[in-house]
């Protein structure tokens, strides 16, 4: 088999010239630096041989040029004005190459019954959309189901939204999502709570981010009455206050996960604080 349709292999170093993933075929590697050092080491011998040198100056004259221009200056260029080809797929491939992809985040109400989720994934499907990740929260009358879905750039919201609701769901929610949205809730709150634990003063901050939410400093002011809206208990009096879009609230599962960081704080400052007596009573 040639390399010329052999199925590219997974490759874990770039290449060294241009940086590229993956590292180029062999083929097309040999072939590029070819065409880099041929027309050089003929020029450099035509030279040689037209001004008759000693055999000690050619030999000098042809190593030094050859290690200076075609090793450290011809090839790499070289490699570089051919890396289109050089990374590129084996000829006829190039109308199979997949395009970008956007990330949304999309909330939906959805009944509690069989084969919801594969209605949604169907109607989905349809827009060559894929769910990459699903995160189910039972409420009250039925679930709430939160999607991480890539579609084609081309795809819009409101195409999307739209299959949503031919699958069944109802108050749609669709938001542009990022890669660190495929970091699942159990993952992000564990690293959370790491910090938290290291430095309890990071609690608010910390729920903020655990809930893609804004803290609200009950000091200062009042909350926006037409936000959604949550209070955790901070253990030092006041709760903790966290708002965001009204067409965005708060899960069950979100809620408990910012309780159990604020349990954690509280936890952590008790255990300072006996630590700190028990070191400052004398022996």
């Amino acid at each position: 088999m040639t390399d010329a349709v052999r199925e590219p292999g997974v490759h874990v170093n770039a290449c060294e010239a241009c940086g590229r993933l993956p590292h180029p075929r062999r083929v097309r590697l040999a072939l590029a630096k070819l065409c880099a050092v041929f027309p050089v080491e003929l020029l450099l011998h035509a030279l040689v041989i037209h001004f008759h040198a000693s055999y000690l100056i050619t030999v000098t004259v042809l190593t030094v040029t050859t290690t200076v221009l075609v090793i450290w200056v011809v090839e790499p260029s070289a490699m570089r004005l051919l890396g289109g080809w050089l990374h590129g797929p084996p000829g006829g491939e190039h109308g199979h190459l997949s395009t970008g992809q956007s990330l949304w985040r999309i909330r939906a109400r959805v009944s509690d019954r069989p084969g919801q989720l594969e209605s949604l994934a169907h109607h989905l499907a349809e827009l060559d959309a894929n769910i990459l990740t699903v995160h189910v929260h039972h409420l009250d009358g039925g679930s709430l189901d939160e999607l991480i879905v890539g579609a084609c750039r081309e795809t819009s919201p409101d195409a999307l939204s739209n299959a949503v609701r031919a699958g069944g769901g109802h108050s749609v929610g669709i938001w542009p999502a990022s890669a660190l949205a495929l970091i699942d809730g159990q993952t992000k709150a564990l690293t959370l709570a790491a910090r938290v634990a290291a430095d309890p003063s990071e609690l608010p901050l910390s729920i903020a981010e655990l809930l893609g939410a804004q803290y609200v400093d009950s000091r200062v002011g009042d909350h926006p009455t037409a936000a959604a809206c949550v209070e955790i208990p901070s253990g030092d009096g006041e709760p903790l206050v966290f708002v965001r879009p009204a067409d965005e609230p708060f899960t069950p599962a979100e809620i408990a996960r910012a309780r159990r960081l604020g349990e954690l704080a509280q936890k952590t400052r008790q255990m300072s604080e006996a630590g700190g007596r028990t070191s400052a009573t004398p022996a």
